[in-house]
C-alpha cells in the first residue's frame, strides 16, 4: 500500500461507523475515483489532493443524511485540513467536490486539478462507459480490481427519493 492509499483508509476510517452498511461500497468508490486522478494526472504533487477530494466528495450523504451533499462534503473536508493543518489545499479540494457533479467541462481557477477530478468521479459515475479519451483497458482493470458493491444501485435508490420528496430539485448535486 503506498502513501496515498494510506491517507485514504486513515482519512475514511473515522467515517465507518457514520458510512455504517456503505462503508466498503463508498470505499471503493473513493479509490476508482483516486485511481482514475493518477490515471489522468501522474504529478506527485497533486496525490494528496485527489486522496483528500476522494475521501470527502460525497461523505455529506451521510454526515448531514442527504442527497444535496455538496456543502456538507465540503466542510468536513474544510473540518480535517483545518485540523491537520493543510489550510494551503482547502481551495483546491473545495473546488474539485463543488464541481466534480458538473455535466460540462470546469473553466477557472485551479482548472487541472478540478477538471481531472470531475472526469475521474464522471468515469466512476458511468461504470466506465465515459473515459474522456484515457485507457478504457486500466479503467476496466481498476474497475474489476475494486468492485462495486452495489454503489451506484445505492446512488440509484437515493435519488429515486430524492425525486418523491422534491420533485422540482431531484438532483441538486448537478451544476451546468
Amino acid at each position: 500500500m503506498n502513501s496515498s492509499d494510506q491517507l485514504v483508509d486513515d482519512l475514511l476510517k473515522p467515517f465507518e461507523t457514520v458510512i455504517g452498511k456503505d462503508y466498503k461500497r463508498y470505499r471503493n468508490h473513493v479509490y476508482r475515483v483516486f485511481r482514475n486522478c493518477l490515471l489522468i494526472d501522474e504529478q506527485a504533487i497533486n496525490q494528496e489532493k485527489y486522496a483528500i477530494a476522494a475521501v470527502f466528495h460525497d461523505i455529506g450523504i451521510w454526515t448531514n443524511h442527504t442527497i444535496d451533499y455538496l456543502d456538507p462534503s465540503i466542510q468536513q473536508a474544510e473540518i480535517f485540513l483545518k485540523n491537520s493543518g493543510r489550510q494551503d489545499l482547502l481551495e483546491e479540494v473545495s473546488l474539485m467536490i463543488s464541481w466534480h457533479h458538473k455535466i460540462s467541462p470546469y473553466r477557472g481557477k485551479h482548472q487541472s486539478v478540478v477538471e481531472n477530478f470531475r472526469k475521474s468521479d464522471w468515469i466512476d459515475v458511468s461504470l466506465g462507459l465515459l473515459t474522456f479519451g484515457f485507457d478504457k483497458k486500466i479503467i476496466t482493470q481498476n474497475r474489476k480490481r475494486i468492485p462495486n458493491l452495489g454503489f451506484h444501485v445505492f446512488l440509484l435508490k437515493s435519488i429515486s427519493r430524492n425525486f418523491f420528496k422534491h420533485p422540482l430539485n431531484p438532483l441538486p448535486m448537478f451544476k451546468k
